[in-house]
């Protein structure tokens, strides 16, 4: 705190926080300025979704002439995954919506007025500066919610589409170990070979806690670091220095977008199909 000519000027605390920070509550509950720009993203995704479907044309033009060009494009990649234009059909949904959500909170993070607007807030005897937005996946939480989200939609459709036993057998493989005695008189290897296999299930189990911490921390890690240097760019220089690297956010939400959307699919296409294949 400094004073000058008798006015008193106090130190304001801007900084980028590896958390969100709450701007309001409903009751005991928290609303935080990551959630606040999920749920603007959200309503982005809705209002784009009515203006495209509200007046479909066999003859597509603008919006959505737009929006059939890029799903076919999409679904073409997809193909390339699961191997079959079927499973990219019943898949599309979800890992699009997966996309589109993932993508807009990337890039309303880099937006003006995202961050550098909100309330001063006095914590400690010091005043901070809390944003009323910031980007959804620069926040831990949403990041984590949608891999745990995605995973376990893997794993339920998993269950749907080769049934719960042996989905249950891919991961505690009790049917390996059932085995041992039928066949341990014609092939005795069984007794090295079937323990292996179900050891290499309990494996899976971890892999699959791995995952949604490998996803979550991914998206986070890239997106919170990309804000990190546009604001040290801009503290340096305001104006010309923070340019090129603005566009390279804008490519890096894109493919961290892409990349998250696509580890989704992988994630389906490998838990929906039988281990035998």
């Amino acid at each position: 705190m400094s004073q000058e000519s008798g006015v008193v000027a106090e130190q304001i605390i801007h900084e980028n926080t590896l958390y969100a920070e709450p701007i309001a509550h409903i009751g005991s509950f928290p609303i935080t300025n990551a959630l606040m720009t999920s749920g603007v993203a959200l309503l982005i995704i809705i209002t784009l979704t009515i203006l495209i479907s509200r007046n479909i044309k066999k003859v597509p033009t603008g919006l959505q002439n737009a929006m059939e060009m890029i799903i076919e494009g999409f679904l073409g990649i997809f193909d390339g995954v699961t191997g079959s234009r079927k499973k990219s059909l019943q898949f599309a949904p979800l890992v699009l919506a997966f996309f589109f959500f993932v993508l807009i909170n990337n890039w309303m993070g880099i937006l003006p007025g995202v961050g550098s607007i909100g309330q001063i807030v006095k914590i400690g005897g010091e005043n901070f500066f809390i944003p009323y937005l910031r980007g959804g996946t620069a926040d831990l939480n949403t990041t984590l919610a949608l891999a745990t989200i995605g995973v376990v939609i893997s794993h339920i459709l998993g269950v749907i589409a080769i049934g719960s036993w042996n989905y249950f057998n891919k991961f505690i493989n009790i049917k390996v170990l059932l085995e041992i005695p039928k066949k341990v008189f014609k092939d005795p290897t069984v007794l090295i070979v079937n323990p292996i296999k179900a050891f290499v299930g309990i494996i899976e189990v971890i892999g699959e806690v791995a995952k949604v911490a490998s996803l979550s921390f991914r998206l986070f890690g890239n997106v919170f670091a990309g804000e990190v240097l546009l604001a040290s760019m801009s503290a340096i220089l305001a104006y010309g220095i923070p340019i090129p690297f603005l566009f390279l956010e804008i490519l890096v939400g894109l493919i961290q977008a892409l990349i998250f959307a696509m580890l989704i699919l992988t994630y389906l296409t490998i838990n929906t199909t039988a281990e035998e294949h």
